[in-house]
């Protein structure tokens, strides 16, 4: 499931690439099931999450942000519809 986020996520952004701008560029990564402590970049030393680490290094770690659901659909229509 995770592996299936990341290739959706990287086709889009490949897709915008083709038509860059110079305006800044925002990545917001949403996964289901995943607690604030289960990356490596915010203190988790049982799982190996380097390539999250990496883009956490390079850019703004969000500390406290919040979904309007715990599941993903409602998730998804949200950040989608605003």
């Amino acid at each position: 499931m995770l592996f299936r986020v990341f290739v959706m996520l990287f086709a889009v952004t490949g897709a915008a690439c083709v038509h860059a701008a110079p305006k800044p560029n925002v990545l917001l990564i949403v996964i289901d099931d995943l607690g604030y402590g289960d990356l490596g970049c915010y203190g988790n030393t049982i799982h190996d999450t380097s390539n999250i680490d990496t883009l956490a290094a390079g850019g703004m770690k969000l500390t406290d942000f919040h979904t309007n659901g715990p599941v993903c659909s409602p998730t998804r229509a949200a950040l989608m519809t605003g």
